[in-house]
């Protein structure tokens, strides 16, 4: 069942990221990290790696370093998107936002520290080689810069209240939410060494 798969795919990064934070040298800013990221939303992308890499026989250990990273970009990008300054939302996942629990700045370089955080979680993984960890940082970046997942904000609250064709919202949306599912696609097949790279 579907559910059942999320519900462990999820508690396996959430316990991958426990265990990456605990060796690091402790932060101020690793508790609202951890609100951000650990025990909330489903996870869908981290089970779209897991998936895509059984159609290539690849054993989980050598993709969770990459589904955790995702999982870091996505939490950054949702912990931006609720700050007062972009959707002022004050839940997220069924508890209140980061902002709203630790203050607008500590959200703001919690949502940074993820976003860092998840680079080095692939430059750790020992089943990556140099090319492959290359490879996926350069287009992990791709889809979380400019040309991804900000660009793809910026455009969101430009269109507010705003009238827009069906194009420009698609390209919002590719942005914003299908480059990042793209790359959970990609990177798989980078793992696989895989030469083909559809462009979303």
């Amino acid at each position: 069942m579907i559910k059942n798969r999320l519900k462990t795919n999820a508690k396996k990064i959430d316990n991958f990221l426990l265990n990456f934070l605990r060796k690091q040298k402790k932060s101020l800013l690793v508790s609202p990290m951890k609100y951000g990221v650990i025990n909330g939303g489903k996870k869908i992308r981290t089970t779209l790696i897991f998936d895509t890499g059984k159609i290539f026989k690849l054993k989980e250990k050598k993709l969770i370093n990459i589904c955790a990273a995702v999982e870091c970009i996505h939490s950054y990008s949702l912990i931006h998107d609720d700050l007062p300054c972009m959707d002022n939302d004050l839940m997220r996942r069924g508890k209140p936002s980061t902002h709203k629990k630790y203050g607008e700045a500590t959200a703001v370089l919690a949502g940074n520290s993820l976003l860092t955080l998840a680079f080095e979680i692939i430059t750790d993984s020992n089943f990556l080689s140099f090319k492959q960890k290359n490879e996926i940082i350069k287009l992990l970046s791709n889809c979380a810069g400019h040309t991804g997942i900000a660009g793809g904000q910026e455009l969101d609250l430009k269109f507010e209240k705003k009238r827009k064709s069906l194009n420009q919202i698609i390209n919002m949306q590719r942005k914003k939410t299908g480059k990042l599912f793209n790359f959970c696609l990609q990177s798989a097949a980078i793992v696989a060494n895989s030469k083909k790279k559809e462009r979303i």
